[in-house]
């Protein structure tokens, strides 16, 4: 339980990491991306909440299930949101300095 506060604390800092407290305390992430550790390193940097959503939900017996999978998509969705957010915030930007 002491883990599981730790990883809701540092998901709330950053989730890469709560990614890598995740990596370091549990055996969650290499089980949850066996035999493709490049998705799990691409997901780290590009959609680090749906990596981090999908590390703690994956079941060794059933992979992403039910709730899970609400889960998982909603971490795509906040995942999208920083990334619209920071191109409209260039965009933006760019233009304020053109004016």
């Amino acid at each position: 339980m002491g883990c599981g506060c730790l990883i809701v604390l540092a998901s709330a800092l950053s989730p890469r990491f709560a990614l890598f407290l995740v990596w370091l305390f549990t055996d969650r992430v290499p089980a949850a991306y066996d035999g493709s550790w490049i998705v799990g390193i691409l997901g780290f940097f590009l959609l680090p909440w749906t990596t981090l959503a999908w590390t703690l939900v994956w079941a060794p017996h059933g992979g992403v299930s039910g709730l899970g999978w609400f889960i998982v998509i909603l971490g795509f969705c906040v995942d999208m949101s920083t990334h619209l957010g920071a191109a409209r915030t260039e965009r933006d930007r760019r233009a304020s300095l053109a004016t």
